[in-house]
């Protein structure tokens, strides 16, 4: 029965011809959406059927329905010497589908709005401690935030059409926390505990209600797509309580074969170091965790979320406090040890400093710079660039929700079906 209908499906022109056409239309929507996306100045439909080689009518038709979907509009026409009327050139909807960035980690919980631009509408961190909490109870805060977030999108005339969400930790394919040590957390189905507070998407053909997935690969993600003109490969090193890593190579994440790349917080600096809560000894994170540097300082047990911590210790170190300059300079002198690894195993040329980091950059990249210039093979003649994220610590909110609106932007269809 099976060989039947196959031989039917492939020998019934209509059906044949129709998905040739359906499939033709689909690609025609995801290249024209694309080539707008990424111009500058805003294209105008000559001009994307000059640059794609589509013809001027099937351009038009195309817009014609982007438009109508709500995924494009017509930007005001650029002021034209010559004589004629100026072509009305064509950007991303200010309105219209969006993503919701959600974001779990030790001590905070954060959601974000992002529009199909890639411009944050609404960002909102809440402070707490999350170790004592079940992640029952964690996640039904962040179920309440998303709801915030769902009413400020909807007053910005904005649609929710899926929702990332970044943990700090290994998660499988099916969004199961594996393992995410800072939290506790150990085989927690989030998808199963989110069922009793759905998130507030809508149903959109090819764009999943939820993804889950590490944080530091999201703002790895986030640092990507925020410099679109910067390096296509390197390394994001997020820095909190746990340290993680995002690794981009020629443009696209590097995953690993299942999925958990980037655990840079637990490459052993010392053998013999103390305990991680991993259960390994001598982890990064014991050297250069936030916990470990405010301790170093001299701020041992201060209950301090990650921004206000990095940025105590900034004000500390902008100020000259011994302490706090030598608790900077032996996290980066660890920071350094372990990148160096990574930088000499991958051939990277740009590492990003993030998420806390961000802030400490500046006393954190000199002895980082001086190990990887020690330790990197090709340094020598090919100096690793080392810099602060352009998303700072709202890089991972961010980058999850700027991947819902990339899957819209490479798939349209999808959401000119539900729009329809």
């Amino acid at each position: 029965m099976t060989g039947v209908w196959h031989c039917q499906a492939v020998t019934d022109t209509r059906t044949a011809g129709a998905v040739r056409q359906g499939s033709l239309r689909e690609l025609n929507l995801a290249v024209v959406l694309r080539r707008i996306a990424t111009a500058d100045p805003p294209p105008s439909r000559a001009g994307i059927a000059a640059d794609t080689g589509l013809t001027r009518a099937t351009v038009s038709a195309v817009v014609d329905d982007l438009i109508t979907g709500g995924l494009v509009a017509e930007a005001a026409p650029a002021p034209r010497a010559g004589a004629g009327r100026p072509a009305r050139g064509l950007r991303l909807a200010a309105d219209g589908p969006a993503g919701l960035g959600l974001e779990i980690n030790v001590d905070y919980l954060a959601a974000c709005v992002v529009d199909l631009a890639g411009t944050v509408r609404h960002h909102e961190v809440r402070r707490a401690d999350l170790r004592p909490v079940s992640p029952a109870d964690a996640l039904a805060r962040l179920a309440e935030l998303a709801g915030r977030a769902h009413t400020a999108a909807v007053r910005e005339g904005l649609t929710l059409a899926g929702a990332t969400l970044a943990v700090p930790g290994l998660v499988d394919a099916r969004g199961l926390v594996r393992l995410a040590p800072n939290l506790g957390w150990r085989d927690v189905d989030v998808p199963a505990l989110l069922t009793g507070h759905p998130l507030p998407t809508e149903p959109v053909d090819d764009v999943p209600p939820l993804v889950v997935e590490n944080e530091a690969n999201l703002a790895a993600l986030g640092e990507l797509h925020a410099r679109p003109d910067g390096p296509r490969s390197f390394l994001h090193v997020s820095g909190e309580i746990g340290i993680g890593a995002g690794i981009v190579l020629d443009g696209a994440l590097f995953r690993g074969a299942r999925g958990w790349s980037g655990e840079l917080g637990h490459v052993t600096v010392d053998p013999a170091g103390p305990t991680c809560r991993c259960g390994a000894r001598g982890c990064l994170e014991t050297y250069a965790g936030q916990e470990a540097v405010l301790a170093a300082a001299g701020l041992a047990g201060a209950d301090l979320p990650a921004d206000t911590a990095a940025r105590r210790l900034a004000d500390l170190a902008a100020a000259g406090d011994p302490a706090t300059l030598d608790a900077l300079r032996a996290a980066g002198t660890a920071l350094g040890v372990a990148v160096a690894g990574v930088v000499n195993l991958l051939d990277l040329d740009t590492v990003v400093l993030g998420g806390g980091y961000a802030t400490l950059a500046p006393w954190l990249r000199p002895p980082v710079v001086a190990e990887l210039a020690d330790r990197v093979l090709t340094a020598a003649w090919s100096p690793v660039t080392v810099r602060a994220a352009a998303l700072g610590p709202a890089s991972a909110a961010v980058g999850g929700a700027g991947a819902v609106v990339r899957r819209i932007i490479a798939r349209p269809s999808g959401w000119l079906a539900h729009a329809g």
